[in-house]
């Protein structure tokens, strides 16, 4: 362990403990000092295990993800064993992977990953650190980056924290649940009788002719024999036929993805003592989205929340940030009209009775297309409306699609950065010589390449403020709240846990965190980002 100056420098001797979570709990009840370590996940799950919470840290690992992508160099290792191997010009050694939950972790060194040259782990973790500084520092819009990567490893920390505290669920009512959805738990290798009856139904409807639903192509040869033509076995496209099977398939579609996804083995194998603890990973997705290492924490159906209820004495504080991305173009785009129509209530009913004569339905379709490049059906002119409308906010995303049909790349608000588009790529959009079908993929190519980089600027912006909004909530919990516990997270929603004596003192803190995120991110902006908080007792009271 060993104090370093803002410049990653050493400050004094290196102090080495048998007992760190001891020497961790000290400091930082001393001094709170900002931690440096190779993985969060690696090194604070044991700390949270002995009792040691840490207030802020830097991830070196998150950090030299985001500035390898920031140098548009997305696809290179970002592990510690890599970053020093740069240092000292060898080839990085690729990432190791993820440590299994159980297995045992260090502080400063992540299992399996063996630093080059028999370095030493501290003087790996300084080096690395020290020449992150400077590259950061060299960097147009310094301090923005700085922001980013401090949010980013503050949602580790909550990250982390979730998976220690865990989501209350209630085993009994998922189970309930199930049976009255699929019937009993059927023996091994078994359908659960409400499938088994309706794959019955599929059969009858078919004329008798077995016809497995799990199996695609089987659906689409049964329909074939009935003399309907259709492309594939996907729910959008069988909804669509005029057919007596058609309504027990698509049945059957639900129900099989809540048994195979989140039925009875799921829950023998991801709750445990009351709680749901998933693994997360803190920008799993290119975006600056979550994702999660199994349990499907980011897809939990609807018909669950019931299971989620807080234990007695206690109360769950739910909150959303109520059409975050619309919210964030308008902040990122400096569209003043744009920001006074979005307000702080229904920002689509406030756009249609803006341009849309009160349809909402024609007003979000219209903003979904402008951020996600929707062209076909009404969606062209109902994006024609909103560019005359709020040319500012339509022309940010244009310029960000028209920068990736060129294979440039593009940033979030706090420089999260686009990868480049592949090899594959340039070829084909390079090969467009006057052939026809050349010219035709290559057209093809670039469009899909520009819908990917004009949604990143708006998605990854996003994942810029609920970064800065983990932070803010974990630190003002801590401060005002400390009995309360994050415990989940999903795009733009957060859940609090806390005694019920403090559920009113969290709903204010969650509402203030989203200000304070909104204030870092996007500094004087006049667009608001309503984050409204309700006190609950199940997690499927929340609207």
């Amino acid at each position: 362990m060993l104090s370093l100056s803002d410049k990653g420098e050493p400050e004094g001797r290196a102090l080495r403990s048998d007992d760190l979570s001891g020497t961790v709990a000290e400091l930082e009840a001393a001094s709170h000092p900002r931690w440096i370590w190779a993985s969060t996940g690696e090194v604070y799950p044991d700390l949270l295990e002995r009792g040691v919470r840490v207030e802020r840290c830097l991830d070196l690992g998150l950090v030299e993800g985001l500035l390898l992508g920031y140098l548009g160099r997305h696809r290179e290792p970002r592990g510690l064993a890599a970053a020093v191997a740069r240092l000292k010009g060898l080839e990085p050694p690729e990432d190791h992977g993820p440590r299994k939950r159980e297995a045992q972790p260090t502080l400063f060194e992540p299992e399996q990953e063996r630093l080059p040259g028999g370095t030493d782990p501290l003087d790996a973790v300084v080096a690395v650190h020290a020449e992150q500084q400077r590259t950061l520092a060299a960097q147009p819009h310094a301090d923005r980056l700085r922001l980013l990567v401090a949010a980013e490893s503050a949602s580790a920390l909550a990250a982390a924290e979730m998976t220690h505290f865990g989501l209350p669920w209630r085993a009994d009512v998922h189970e309930d649940l199930l049976v009255e959805m699929l019937g009993p738990r059927p023996l091994p290798g078994a359908r659960p009788r409400r499938l088994a009856d309706l794959v019955d139904r599929i059969t009858e409807a078919f004329h008798g002719r077995a016809v497995n639903p799990d199996n695609p192509a089987n659906i689409v040869r049964a329909f074939a024999r009935e003399g309907i033509d259709i492309p594939s076995a996907r729910a959008w496209v069988v909804k669509e036929v005029d057919h007596p099977a058609v309504a027990p398939i698509m049945e059957y579609k639900e129900l099989s993805r809540l048994y195979v996804a989140h039925g009875w083995s799921w829950l023998e194998q991801w709750v445990k003592d009351g709680r749901f603890r998933p693994d997360y990973v803190v920008g799993g997705v290119v975006s600056g989205r979550w994702a999660t290492r199994g349990g499907a924490a980011l897809q939990l159906p609807r018909t669950l929340r019931t299971a989620v209820r807080a234990d007695p004495g206690w109360m769950l504080v739910a909150a959303d940030a109520a059409q975050l991305e619309p919210r964030v173009l308008a902040a990122l785009s400096g569209d003043r009209k744009l920001a006074e129509v979005a307000g702080d209530d229904d920002l689509y009913t406030n756009l249609a009775g803006d341009a849309f004569d009160g349809d909402r339905g024609r007003a979000k379709i219209a903003m979904l297309s402008a951020m996600y490049g929707g062209t076909s059906g009404e969606a062209g002119p109902l994006l024609a409306v909103l560019r005359r409308r709020f040319p500012d906010a339509v022309g940010y995303v244009e310029a960000a699609a028209q920068a990736g049909e060129q294979g440039r790349m593009v940033r979030s608000r706090l420089g999260r950065t686009s990868p480049a588009p592949s090899d594959s790529w340039r070829e084909t959009t390079g090969n467009a010589d006057g052939d026809e079908d050349s010219e035709r993929r290559s057209r093809r190519a670039s469009r899909e390449w520009g819908r990917f980089t004009r949604n990143f600027v708006v998605q990854a912006s996003a994942a810029d403020w609920t970064a800065a909004l983990l932070g803010a909530l974990r630190r003002r919990l801590n401060q005002r709240a400390p009995g309360a516990h994050l415990v989940f997270f999903v795009h733009d929603e957060v859940l609090v846990h806390c005694p019920a004596e403090v559920a009113e003192t969290v709903r204010a803190e969650i509402t203030a965190a989203g200000a304070e995120a909104s204030r870092l991110v996007f500094g004087d902006t006049p667009v608001r980002f309503p984050l409204k908080a309700v006190a609950i007792s199940s997690y499927a009271d929340a609207k």
